[in-house]
């Protein structure tokens, strides 16, 4: 119970990598705020985590939006008083350079970039008068390798490494540490909504291919995120910790 009477904001958290780190914040004894546009996802996602005990909040809430994301916080400190914990999750991704269109580059990085930094500095003062806390920013490793026409995400993501350092200094004054997680291949069909929960569909080859033996998963970066944001991690700020199985040091030759 590492996190007992702290409060964790999750954005993006009504599935996928965010339902499973809010997941594993309630099962560290947090209180878990989920923010997400999918009000049904979301409102299952709490629901659950109520179910086994925790203490959880949806909040609807597009990142992007700043009115929207002032409005996140201040249910959060009336309801569990302040936040100590932001794990900046929110994401989409479309188009490229061949097949997108500016307003997909605009939307893309509106909430993987521009939410991130909304969210930040909306929480920043509630941490600050908690005496600190983490931001833990969820990158991928898209910011360091890329695939064909993926602009428009790996440019948010990129920027999202940027973002963490300059936070991290900025915000080093009020005891904020910021660091980020760049994950790689993760499934994510067991943290669906329940009721569209499906096995994974995954073949030997797609395991093999990683060094350490299989595909990531969700829970993967959830343990990830309770190391940054927790006091093991309190010499760390700044920095990015790549979790993809090895895949961005493999060489691979066709």
């Amino acid at each position: 119970m590492a996190f007992a009477g702290k409060t964790a904001v999750v954005t993006g958290g009504a599935q996928g990598i965010g339902r499973a780190v809010a997941a594993a914040f309630a099962r560290a004894g947090a209180a878990v705020v989920i923010a997400d546009t999918d009000q049904a996802a979301g409102e299952d996602a709490a629901a659950e985590l109520a179910e086994h005990g925790g203490q959880a909040l949806f909040c609807l809430c597009d990142v992007s939006d700043e009115e929207a994301v002032r409005g996140m916080v201040a249910a959060t400190e009336r309801r569990f008083t302040g936040v100590d914990v932001l794990v900046n999750n929110a994401g989409v991704g479309g188009g490229g350079i061949l097949t997108g269109d500016l307003p997909a580059w605009d939307r893309v990085l509106a909430i993987n970039l521009r939410g991130a930094y909304v969210c930040a500095r909306a929480v920043a003062p509630s941490m600050a008068r908690r005496g600190g806390g983490a931001i833990v920013n969820i990158a991928s490793t898209r910011a360091l390798m890329s695939e064909p026409d993926g602009e428009p995400y790996a440019a948010s993501k990129g920027g999202m490494l940027a973002l963490t350092h300059a936070l991290a200094v900025s915000l080093s004054r009020d005891a904020i540490r910021v660091n980020a997680i760049c994950p790689g291949w993760i499934d994510t069909s067991g943290w669906r909504p329940r009721g569209d929960r499906e096995p994974a569909i995954l073949r030997p080859e797609d395991h093999l291919q990683h060094p350490a033996g299989r595909v990531g998963r969700p829970e993967d970066i959830a343990q990830a995120c309770l190391y940054l944001a927790g006091p093991d991690a309190g010499f760390v700020s700044g920095q990015r910790l790549v979790v993809d199985g090895g895949m961005t040091v493999k060489m691979i030759y066709v």
